[in-house]
């Protein structure tokens, strides 16, 4: 399978982005909704950010409810009964924090390949469900409208969101679609059967098994008609996890998805999957092998390596444009074609 990099990966990095406040410092910028707005690119970044802490304190950023406003906790690093060997936790005796938190932030370019980056969030945490930050858009448009789906985390876990917009300078949040815990919703962006449709991945506390699942809906916020649509495979680059990745894309052979799937050494790579035109239920085909794993050493070395994951592509005739974030720090381009999609699924 041919996966076309651009040469100017990975086109956003760390340095490219401004912290949204003082005290705070940028540490991933990485899985970007996608869309096409009056001619131009525009991404909906995760920016990942951290207070700066020193010898003495970790520093936790975090929506704070009651006083309506992003705070700042310490944690004594002297203190025995605090867990601080995961750079991604503070793990106190009754609760788990995140030392980073994340929002959404704006960028726009002619070109697709050239970006300029908003200095302020576009979409950031405002609610209790949010308290930990907003993560991993995805961008559907239908019609005038353009539906973002996003993972947002508290210590209630993690739920999925969705707001709208017709302009990206304002926006609405429409509350909670999928409970705790599920994230990696994709929703297909026209209606099938009379239906919204949409791809997410519930996990079983009991059980764990993070799969991928597709519900229906009427009204695009209230969704039933679950069942499950892709399982795990032993041995496969698929075998721990798997997710939808991109938002569903209609070709002459039906729905086309592109999705990520996780190994047991936490390697993601970019899977296909080929479902139904009239009932996206049924799976057509499933690619045995990646059709985009990391290679480049700006995703096989990184903060977290062997990590390529993707939130949006963009269609133009044969050609798809895939946006993804290698080693949770970068975003990155690449390019395949339609038709060597089909020929890795055997269709």
């Amino acid at each position: 399978m041919k996966f076309e990099r651009i040469s100017n990966n990975p086109i956003i990095r760390i340095s490219d982005v401004t912290p949204s406040a003082e005290g705070m410092e940028i540490i991933g910028v990485f899985n970007c909704g996608v869309a096409k707005y009056e001619g131009k690119t525009l991404l909906l970044l995760r920016v990942a950010e951290r207070a700066i802490s020193d010898e003495h304190f970790a520093r936790v950023p975090m929506y704070d409810i009651e006083q309506g406003k992003m705070v700042i906790r310490e944690f004594d690093k002297r203190d025995t009964t605090i867990d601080f060997s995961d750079v991604r936790f503070v793990k106190t005796p009754k609760q788990l924090y995140l030392t980073s938190i994340s929002h959404l932030r704006l960028a726009t370019s002619e070109d697709g390949v050239h970006f300029d980056i908003a200095k302020k969030p576009f979409l950031a945490p405002d609610c209790e469900h949010e308290e930990f930050g907003v993560e991993d858009p995805r961008i559907t448009q239908m019609g005038e409208w353009y539906y973002i789906n996003y993972s947002a985390i508290s210590r209630m876990g993690v739920v999925t969101c969705l707001a709208k917009t017709k302009d990206f300078v304002s926006t609405e949040k429409l509350g909670i679609i999928f409970l705790a815990d599920n994230k990696d919703v994709a929703i297909f962006p026209e209606k099938i059967g009379g239906k919204y449709w949409a791809l997410h991945r519930p996990v079983s506390a009991y059980f764990n098994k993070p799969e991928m699942w597709i519900s229906s809906s009427d009204d695009m916020l209230a969704y039933s008609n679950h069942r499950c649509l892709c399982k795990l495979r032993d041995g496969k680059f698929d075998s721990a996890r798997l997710g939808a990745s991109c938002v569903p894309f209609l070709t002459e052979k039906g729905w086309l998805e592109i999705y990520h799937g996780c190994d047991q050494k936490d390697k993601y790579c970019l899977g296909a999957l080929l479902l139904d035109k009239d009932d996206p239920t049924k799976v057509l085909a499933r690619s045995e092998k990646p059709i985009v794993e990391a290679e480049a050493d700006y995703e096989k070395n990184g903060f977290m390596p062997e990590v390529i994951f993707s939130c949006g592509a963009l269609v133009d005739g044969d050609t798809v444009s895939i946006y993804y974030g290698a080693c949770d720090e970068c975003v990155c381009l690449g390019r395949l074609s339609v038709q060597d999609i089909f020929k890795e699924l055997g269709v």
